[in-house]
């Protein structure tokens, strides 16, 4: 399985992006697709995740109303449209799959990453 992620830039604060996570090698909709993002000296965290299966969408408290994930199973994409954005929100964003219908909000229990692609987003 290899992951994809493309889609950030600069930006300035209330602006928007979308980014997107092309998916190969994905043989099973037994799977759950997240976004995570990592700021300067911080660790990286969970921001939105989709199931392959049914389309359950989750949310960080942080970006809940202002991002939204969705999918296209025919293009084997997940996107992540971002609005509203703030400074507090550069990073880079990676996104990641796990087999299993459950979206994890742990690093540890995805088994394929993305290269991630950088959000700045200026005041």
């Amino acid at each position: 399985v290899q992951l994809q992620a493309s889609g950030g830039g600069l930006v300035q604060a209330g602006d928007t992006l979308r980014l997107s996570c092309v998916t190969s090698g994905r043989t099973s909709n037994d799977a759950a697709t997240a976004w995570f993002r990592q700021a300067p000296g911080k660790e990286r965290e969970f921001v939105s995740g989709i199931r392959w299966s049914g389309g359950n969408r989750y949310y960080a408290d942080s970006v809940k109303g202002r991002f939204t994930i969705s999918k296209d199973s025919a293009k084997n994409t997940v996107y992540l449209q971002m609005n509203s954005l703030k400074p507090e929100d550069t990073a880079v964003y990676y996104c990641a799959l796990r087999w299993g219908s459950t979206v994890h909000r742990t690093v540890e229990l995805y088994h394929y990453w993305g290269q991630g692609t950088l959000v700045t987003v200026s005041s």
